[in-house]
């Protein structure tokens, strides 16, 4: 299985999924304990994480999966919401909590 399939895996296999530096108990840079404290906010308690400190070839792959250079990244019902920045806009102006609480129930 390639890194990329992996990856797709991941991100199709669980609702709510982040590709963070660390873990959301020890986060191992300030972007990744951001978006880990929106989704405890958010109220997001179940969700997958990939510490990607672990893994180089996930590091980057996943940066070539969303075309996006940074992390963390943030994965919702298999699509990329985006990094720290937008996650941050996004959960200011009100439109991350509607997305990560729809449809819990299938």
């Amino acid at each position: 299985m390639s890194v990329q399939d992996t990856i797709r895996d991941q991100v199709t296999s669980h609702r709510v999924v982040l590709y963070m530096k660390g873990t959301p108990q020890f986060p191992q840079c300030g972007f990744s304990a951001t978006v880990a404290e929106i989704l405890k906010r958010c109220g997001v308690t179940d969700y997958y994480t990939v510490d990607v400190l672990e893994d180089a070839d996930i590091r980057q792959g996943i940066k070539e999966f969303a075309k996006w250079p940074t992390i963390p990244q943030l994965y919702v019902d298999g699509e990329f919401v985006g990094g720290c920045d937008i996650i941050k806009e996004m959960f200011q102006a009100g439109e991350l909590q509607p997305l990560l609480v729809k449809t819990t129930a299938s």
